[in-house]
């Protein structure tokens, strides 16, 4: 969903003479007139130029030399003269705060943050700490917010980029990333007991770690093969040390009509459920025509994620299920919803989707390092 930018004001600010010590120096002037003709001689005569018209208002641009305001003003056919001044157009600088699709706003609405202040049996505050979030998808950039030490852990890079080390791990298609922030994105000035700060950005379980899977390349294709191959690694491998896999996040899927119960890929996520790890599958965006959800959420076994929209509010008492949400049917349809419409996380500059979804930025984020997202990949991280 294009990111709407609001130009709050024209501010105009006066521009001193080219040089306030020389009084010869050159200024930029607006001369209003009763007469043109005689304003712009009036100009020239001071040894002045006029640089353009502005019939709208009566007036005449004209460069002159700083001294000669006086003479020009006392003109006849001229009523004033004004120094040019500057016009800069403001947008409101964005706010998490203010913004109802922002993480800030996103976690104050689903509990999360309230979360992060209670603590478990052990005194620990839950912040997903000590826990492995496994992302089978298009790899994670190292931008801000995913750059802490241990953050982000490099499982094997099964996708067709493996090969350059240009390429290896990094997300050149701008979805990983998008899921990563998140699932766990954490600004490094975030101190413990400040994650709710809305001038910083903080994903859902902002102390948990990343293993980056990744399997798509630029275009965001995979084959089902590699993806298998990811779930593969990640079960066999989720008790190393500092890795403790307890979560598999699949913000894809594709649309086999094959059986759940014969399906590859739908029994690779039951194995990994079976092993332990909790899956959470995006049920897809085909909307509310859609009676059959993604593949792998079909499975019973896993969390099948559907995006909500809030409708513009950050109150709950009137959100939706999103009209891109795939609906499914009394069988089988999302198990929960969760946040998706224009959610906003990092941007990985230079990728597919930065590169050809510019309406993802926003306008307002002077350091340009977010990016809003629709669909329930979103909701699903």
């Amino acid at each position: 969903v294009p990111a709407v930018a609001s130009l709050a004001a024209l501010t105009t600010a006066v521009t001193a003479p080219a040089a306030a010590g020389d009084p010869r120096a050159d200024t930029d002037v607006i001369v209003a007139y009763s007469d043109a003709a005689a304003a712009e001689r009036a100009v020239a005569a001071v040894g002045g130029t006029t640089t353009r018209r502005l019939d709208l208002v009566d007036s005449v641009a004209a460069t002159v030399p700083a001294d000669s305001l006086a003479t020009i003003s006392t003109s006849a056919g001229v009523r004033s003269v004004t120094p040019d001044g500057t016009v800069r157009l403001k947008a409101a600088k964005w706010r998490a705060d203010t913004d109802e699709n922002s993480l800030y706003s996103v976690e104050a609405g689903n509990g999360a943050q309230q979360v992060w202040n209670t603590k478990d049996a052990s005194g620990r505050t839950v912040t997903g700490k000590g826990i492995g979030v496994a992302l089978i998808d298009s790899g994670i950039a190292p931008v801000e917010g995913l750059t802490a030490p241990g953050k982000v852990i490099n499982g094997p890079d099964l996708s067709f980029e493996s090969n350059s080390a240009s390429t290896r791990y990094l997300d050149t298609f701008g979805h990983g990333t998008h899921m990563a922030g998140i699932i766990a994105g954490r600004d490094t000035a975030v101190k413990a007991g400040s994650e709710a700060d809305p001038k910083l950005f903080t994903g859902v379980a902002p102390d948990a770690t990343l293993i980056n899977l990744k399997v798509a390349t630029a275009d965001g294709a995979v084959d089902v093969s590699q993806v298998i191959a990811a779930i593969d690694w990640a079960v066999a491998h989720r008790n190393d040390p500092g890795l403790n896999i307890r979560v598999l996040n699949l913000s894809f899927g594709n649309d086999s009509v094959q059986n759940a119960r014969l399906d590859p890929l739908s029994h690779a996520v039951e194995a990994a459920w079976r092993a332990g790890i909790v899956v959470v599958v995006a049920v897809g965006n085909d909307g509310a025509a859609a009676t059959r959800v993604g593949n792998p959420a079909i499975n019973p076994y896993v969390i099948a994620v559907g995006g909500a929209d809030p409708r513009g509010t950050a109150t709950r008492t009137d959100d939706t299920v999103g009209d891109f949400s795939t609906r499914g049917n009394a069988t089988r349809h999302a198990d929960v919803l969760a946040a998706g419409r224009s959610v906003v996380s990092l941007r990985v500059p230079g990728s597919y989707i930065d590169t050809n979804y510019p309406d993802g930025l926003l306008p307002t984020d002077k350091e340009q390092r977010l990016f809003r997202g629709s669909g329930t990949s979103q909701a699903t991280a």
